[in-house]
């Protein structure tokens, strides 16, 4: 017999984790001299102790070892283990993807950008499809949809924080006559009426890179959107949706313009 200090040593293992796992009802002590109150140990014990160890070195908890001793079978529990870990590698490797792109892309072009992945939520919104003359008919087209909804539904209210955004439905890039598709954000839905249509828009995962600054630059983030999913292994499943955050609504120098860029996507 051992006193847990000797047994400490042979097993290579902490006192303070052996009367942790006798606590836990792990590995109780072969017996308690009554006079002195030292746990005592047998070299028996190393077997089982020796198996706790491996279940906890490859990440199960205290409550699945404590199981599998009582005799359940561990390979439920390694089946559970192996998948958490797959994803936890596939994790690992996004990440990793992701810092060599920060590393490798440092050109001044592209240092203003960073890009996350982002869930964006479910919601209802309003939206009309149409066909503008330029990108500066935005200034005058959008603030009118908003009148002609207010004057219709009056009780509608947006959605706080406020999420309004563009798609493009040409597929490609175009100085004049762009067709889009405007959707705002709100807490109702409501019956269509004249060109506005209401629908719910379901969650989806996506990558958000954000642009301060005119809208003229816009196309600078969206190079650098198209390279990151590149690089990272990603690719849309939908058109991009532009959010605007600030513009001439509230500030008064295009400098202090603020745009997401939010693309819709999925691993290749």
């Amino acid at each position: 017999m051992y006193r847990i200090g000797e047994f400490s040593k042979m097993s290579k293992t902490t006192i303070k984790t052996l009367r942790y796992y006798d606590e836990a009802g792990l590995l109780r002590p072969a017996c308690t001299d009554p006079a002195t109150g030292y746990r005592l140990y047998t070299t028996d014990q190393l077997v089982r102790l020796h198996r706790i160890q491996a279940l906890r070195q490859v990440g199960l908890s205290i409550d699945e070892v404590r199981l599998i001793l009582q005799g359940s079978s561990q390979e439920p529990f390694l089946q559970r283990r192996r998948a958490q870990l797959t994803r936890e590698l596939s994790a690992g490797e996004d990440m990793l993807s992701r810092v060599e792109f920060m590393l490798t892309n440092e050109e001044d072009f592209f240092m203003n950008y960073q890009a996350i992945i982002k869930e964006l939520p479910e919601c209802i919104v309003y939206s009309k499809r149409m066909t503008i003359p330029s990108y500066d008919s935005y200034f005058s087209v959008i603030p009118a949809i908003g009148e002609q909804v207010s004057a219709k539904y009056p009780d509608l209210r947006c959605t706080t924080p406020e999420y309004c955004y563009v798609v493009y439905l040409d597929g490609e890039y175009r100085e004049r006559d762009i067709n889009l598709e405007f959707c705002e954000a709100v807490d109702q839905l409501k019956e269509d009426f004249e060109d506005i249509h209401f629908k719910k828009i379901a969650p989806v995962t996506a990558v958000s890179v954000m642009h301060k600054g005119p809208y003229a630059g816009l196309s600078q983030a969206y190079a650098f959107a198209m390279r990151w999913m590149e690089e990272n292994g990603y690719t849309p499943t939908e058109n991009p949706r532009e959010s605007y955050i600030d513009g001439i609504w509230n500030k008064e120098q295009e400098a202090d313009w603020l745009t997401e860029l939010q693309f819709p996507i999925q691993k290749k």
